[in-house]
């Protein structure tokens, strides 16, 4: 009997919608268990994630039997409907859409999980932005910039309904 034997990687990066800052770090670690469940619950393997208050990195096997766009749809749609059921955000919450993916070998594991858990620390030093334009550029990624997300200037970045400087 044949079987199919597959190491298929992806980091996904998302972003709240309009890039709002709206991901508070009371309920992060809540947002990031409830998208872990998901994506153990549609049976891919869970790598890891982390973010800011404005965008998430996600890493996964994927198994070739899984279609990634699915995949993110019903994370994105339960996460959003879990941040507003759950009235986490003051605001309504959702996710822009569209996302990166981008893919990796086995023996880049460990670089990637560790790129993902020091987030916080390589934003002080980077905004999402140039880390997002950085992404498509190390890839060969084909893109236009009128499709990529929706970049917002710093006096419209909202959190918990004060302005505040755009998240770097």
């Amino acid at each position: 009997m044949s079987s199919t034997y597959s190491q298929i990687y992806i980091q996904v990066v998302m972003a709240v919608q309009n890039r709002n800052a709206l991901i508070h770090a009371d309920w992060e670690e809540r947002l990031f268990q409830y998208i872990t469940g998901v994506i153990k619950q549609k049976g891919q393997k869970f790598i890891a994630i982390n973010g800011m208050p404005d965008h998430v990195h996600i890493f996964i096997g994927l198994k070739p039997n899984c279609c990634l766009s699915d995949l993110m749809r019903e994370v994105k749609k339960s996460s959003n409907a879990f941040i507003n059921e759950n009235k986490l955000s003051r605001f309504k919450f959702s996710w822009q859409e569209g996302y990166g993916a981008f893919s990796y070998s086995h023996s880049q594991i460990d670089n990637v999980v560790k790129y993902i858990l020091n987030q916080k620390q390589h934003h002080k030093r980077k905004s999402f932005r140039d880390e997002y334009y950085e992404f498509l550029k190390n890839f060969n990624v084909a893109y236009e910039d009128k499709y990529l997300f929706e970049w917002i200037a710093e006096e419209q970045v909202v959190f918990y309904g004060e302005q505040i400087p755009k998240v770097s």
